[in-house]
């Protein structure tokens, strides 16, 4: 296994002797007991843009981002489209050799073709993996993708495989970046400029419908309030991810990025872990 990751399993399990329960009372310290109680590795970044309170745990390490990533895509081609207002309404056509595993929403529709917009709608909110794979294409490859990450000011994102092989190992740096470069592109696209109004307005919608992230962050914050959300996972290392905008009622947005992974290949998904870092990002902020 890779060196670093023992060092790094092994300093946050010396943290937790040294902090008995009833003194975790620093989000730092109760993240870090949750890690030892769960046996798992948390890389959170979140920021309360009514106050720009900000709280990083493992925030620059490498995590790998499974199907987060999707966001990045779909916005690259929101992107392009402010500059080809015709290209959402393009049709691809695709064959049955072209499907990958997990796409509920392309299997359906290979009598006909699908709009880029459909795609789009497809691996935002079903996290489409044909959808995903035919955008990447479109765009002209990973590189394109990662180059919108970089004018995002990511710098971090690498990207090595198209769906369904990207690597879950976090002992690697493939198809990874950090939690803070993931939520700052977030907040760049769902929040900022970088995007007009309109295509703004887009993907927020489609992140407000994602039909994935129910037991992640969606189960981690107070009824009432909106959620815009794109989840990732993979099959090894029980990687369970979710980046977020939340809509507090009356309040200014919460972007939040949680990423998981176990030093075990054979560990299981851990959503409820997601959803519990969730709530003690949403209390510390709340205090």
């Amino acid at each position: 296994m890779n060196r670093a990751f023992i060092n790094q399993s092994l300093s946050f399990a010396l943290v937790f002797l040294c902090i008995p329960c009833c003194l975790a009372n620093s989000i730092h310290e109760k993240l870090t007991l949750l890690e030892s109680k769960e046996h798992i590795r948390l890389g959170v970044s979140a920021i309360n843009t009514a106050n720009n309170q900000i709280i990083n745990y493992r925030a620059n390490e490498r995590f790998p981002i499974q199907s987060t990533f999707k966001m990045l895509s779909v916005a690259a081609v929101l992107h392009q489209s402010m500059s080809n207002p015709s290209l959402l309404k393009q049709k691809i056509n695709f064959k049955n050799r072209q499907l990958a595993s997990w796409s509920p929403i392309t299997e359906k529709n290979l009598e006909r073709n699908m709009t880029i917009s459909d795609l789009c709608a497809a691996a935002m909110m079903y996290s489409d993996n044909t959808a995903t794979n035919l955008l990447i294409e479109k765009l002209g490859g990973l590189k394109r993708v990662t180059g919108f990450a970089r004018l995002l000011k990511n710098d971090s994102l690498r990207l090595d495989h198209l769906e369904p092989h990207m690597n879950s190992d976090p002992t690697k740096a493939e198809d990874s970046s950090t939690p803070e470069a993931m939520q700052k592109s977030l907040k760049t696209l769902a929040l900022g400029n970088i995007l007009s109004k309109s295509m703004r307005e887009q993907f927020n919608d489609w992140l407000k419908k994602n039909t994935t992230g129910d037991t992640r962050i969606r189960a981690g914050i107070p009824k009432g309030w909106m959620v815009g959300d794109k989840t990732g996972a993979g099959d090894d290392f029980g990687v369970s991810n979710d980046i977020a905008v939340i809509w507090p009622p009356n309040h200014a947005p919460i972007v939040l990025a949680i990423y998981t992974a176990h030093s075990d290949k054979n560990s299981t998904r851990r959503d409820d872990v997601v959803a519990e870092v969730t709530r003690l990002i949403i209390g510390e902020f709340k205090s």
